[in-house]
């Protein structure tokens, strides 16, 4: 008698083990995709969870306390360094002077940028080099930059001195005289960033469409019409975006006040970076420290959130 084997009286259609060569369920494959995502990203979100989001909340942190920099314990004081702070005339008078500033190199860099972007935008004879040469100070660092152009304002030996002694015009004590120093200041961050706003302003007016110059043109528009009509009006994102990254850099400038002015004379020169800075690492005071640079943290957001909350209706709109 012969004995039956089993497993060959197994169902044909039974199902088979899984073998290597299976291919994985979709929920078990989109799990290995973003173990994989997760692997690929955590060392920049480790980064930047420890040198952008950790310092500003640190920050937040700091500005309600009353700590001195060097004492191993930190009071809380809660919104007391804001009450201080914003009782204080003098902080007023730094915002003040903080929007004349920014306020004067963003004007003056629009208006001048786009001059020269319009200028270099022809057929002209060293074009590439002249971009290269305007856009050139916009690279350097601010310590090189400060120190060349306390030469230029000096008041005995200085270029500038020189240049309007040609004119007949007796030239100022530009960085100690309060009256002056500031706008020494903002002649220096107009040389610096005119280059850079000419750049951006050449790149949109190298995008805009021709027919529409044409057909202005035989309708029997003039250059001054083509330019209030057509060049300023599809420029305006650029110049906003411009308007919004000339404003975030004059808020935080720092180096060139710390090289040409340290703040003077006076608080002539100081504006709410160097108040940080100076509550910070002169008065040792990182609660009003902390509580200054908080309110521009979110005067910056602010304005950063108008630029995208105005692209994105400009988008919606077209």
């Amino acid at each position: 008698m012969t004995v039956t084997d089993r497993s060959s009286a197994a169902p044909a259609d039974a199902a088979d083990p899984p073998t290597r060569g299976t291919p994985a369920s979709p929920r078990r494959r989109r799990r290995r995709e973003y173990l994989l995502f997760l692997a690929f990203i955590a060392p920049n979100a480790v980064l930047l969870a420890v040198f952008a989001y950790w310092p500003i909340v640190f920050n937040g942190y700091l500005s309600l306390t009353s700590w001195d920099m060097l004492s191993p314990t930190i009071p809380f004081v809660g919104l007391a360094n804001y009450a201080d702070m914003f009782g204080d005339p003098d902080f007023w008078a730094v915002l003040g002077r903080t929007v004349l500033f920014s306020g004067a190199v963003v004007i003056g860099c629009l208006i001048a940028g786009l001059a020269v972007a319009m200028l270099l935008n022809q057929k002209l004879v060293g074009r590439n080099l002249v971009r290269t040469v305007s856009f050139a100070p916009h690279i350097l660092s601010g310590v090189a930059m400060g120190t060349v152009w306390l030469f230029i304002f000096d008041p005995q030996i200085g270029l500038m001195k020189v240049v309007l002694e040609k004119v007949g015009i007796a030239g100022p004590a530009w960085m100690t005289d309060s009256s002056w120093a500031m706008w020494g200041l903002v002649l220096v961050y107009l040389w610096k960033n005119i280059g850079f706003v000419a750049v951006v302003y050449m790149a949109g007016l190298q995008g805009m469409p021709t027919d529409l110059y044409e057909a202005a043109r035989l309708d029997g528009a003039g250059p001054w019409t083509l330019f209030r009509r057509i060049t300023l009006p599809l420029l305006s994102p650029v110049t906003f975006f411009v308007t919004v990254v000339t404003i975030v850099g004059t808020f935080q400038a720092f180096d060139v006040i710390a090289i040409m002015t340290n703040g003077g004379p006076g608080d002539a020169t100081t504006t709410i970076s160097w108040y940080i800075y100076k509550q910070a690492f002169q008065a040792l005071d990182a609660g009003h420290a902390g509580a200054g640079a908080l309110v521009m943290f979110v005067i910056l957001i602010a304005i950063t959130a108008a630029q995208a909350r105005f692209m994105e209706r400009r988008v919606h709109y077209r």
